[in-house]
């Protein structure tokens, strides 16, 4: 049948581990992404690249279902914020994410765009309620303190390509908006099924804006980019976005969005390696306090589970 999304809380988990699996893989797939999608943008369009990740990742999830038996069913009075969900997490990130990283280092870009746990913290106070406790707030301070770090000695490259700053601010904020959209409904929906449709209805104005701003076609590619896109396509769109909705439905949303400050800390470690962008005692500040933050937080998060179990 499938495992079903909903907002019910992480003790719900008969293998609560699980979701700490996926927080770790998910850090290494989408953190060593970056340094990707800057190799596929070398010659693929953002709209026309993000149109083949879209498409190719909701074909793939849709397969899944099939394949599994998974009913697609959207019960009526979730499908309106299924799409709200979809416009936020697809349609606005991958969009917002493409144009940023085309615009500026993949490796800054990625920690500009994780900026998204202080909106997610925020926003679930306000709207559903999560509590904004010490051992948050200061595993947030500790994750932002360790960005800060990292992004410390490029101000100036940022205010070289601020059009590129600007577009990761946005694909923060709605990835943030999206995800508090996903914890705050109860879906009964298997979580692969979500995934097909968020992305099948997130990825159809990417595919309009393709074909309106980027002619809908595509000329000759290399090597590199192909694999880029498959990478995309099967690590992070399918994988990755059935392994984030997956983290929501098991942790706070403001654990979650803390949890993920790992993310772009792997990004600029792996742009070093594969793009030569610098790395140095920044980074390696940096990768202390992230993981500060996270061991914090988590932390937390495995004790109010074991008290509430």
């Amino acid at each position: 049948m499938g495992e079903t999304a909903s907002s019910t809380p992480a003790r719900a988990e008969p293998l609560p581990q699980l979701g700490l699996v996926l927080l770790v893989l998910l850090t290494f797939a989408w953190g060593a992404n970056w340094p990707i999608m800057k190799v596929a943008l070398s010659e693929i369009p953002p709209w026309t690249f993000r149109t083949l990740c879209t498409l190719g990742g909701a074909a793939g999830l849709f397969a899944l279902c099939k394949l599994g038996g998974i009913p697609l069913a959207v019960p009526r009075g979730r499908r309106l914020p299924l799409a709200a969900a979809a416009l936020c997490n697809v349609t606005g990130w991958t969009i917002f994410s493409a144009l940023g990283v085309s615009a500026m280092a993949a490796g800054r870009a990625s920690i500009i765009a994780f900026t998204m746990p202080v909106w997610v913290v925020l926003l679930s106070a306000v709207f559903l309620g999560e509590r904004l406790t010490a051992r948050r707030l200061f595993a947030l301070a500790l994750g932002l303190s360790g960005l800060g770090v990292l992004v410390g000695g490029e101000l100036a490259a940022v205010r070289e390509a601020p059009i590129g700053a600007l577009f990761m601010c946005g694909a923060a904020v709605s990835w943030a908006l999206g995800t508090i959209v996903l914890k705050r409904f109860v879906w009964n929906v298997p979580v692969v099924a979500l995934s097909a449709w968020q992305l099948a209805i997130g990825g159809a104005p990417i595919v309009l804006g393709a074909l309106l701003w980027e002619g809908g076609s595509l000329g000759p590619v290399g090597t590199g980019p192909v694999l880029a896109v498959l990478y995309n396509v099967f690590v992070c769109f399918i994988f990755g976005n059935y392994a984030w909705l997956k983290i929501v439905s098991l942790f706070p949303a403001g654990v979650a969005g803390i949890g993920s400050l790992m993310i772009p800390v792997i990004g600029v470690f792996s742009s070093a390696i594969f793009l030569g962008e610098p790395l140095g005692i920044q980074e390696l500040g940096a990768l202390v306090l992230v993981v500060g933050a996270l061991a914090t937080v988590l932390r937390g998060a495995i004790t109010a589970r074991k008290a509430s179990a």
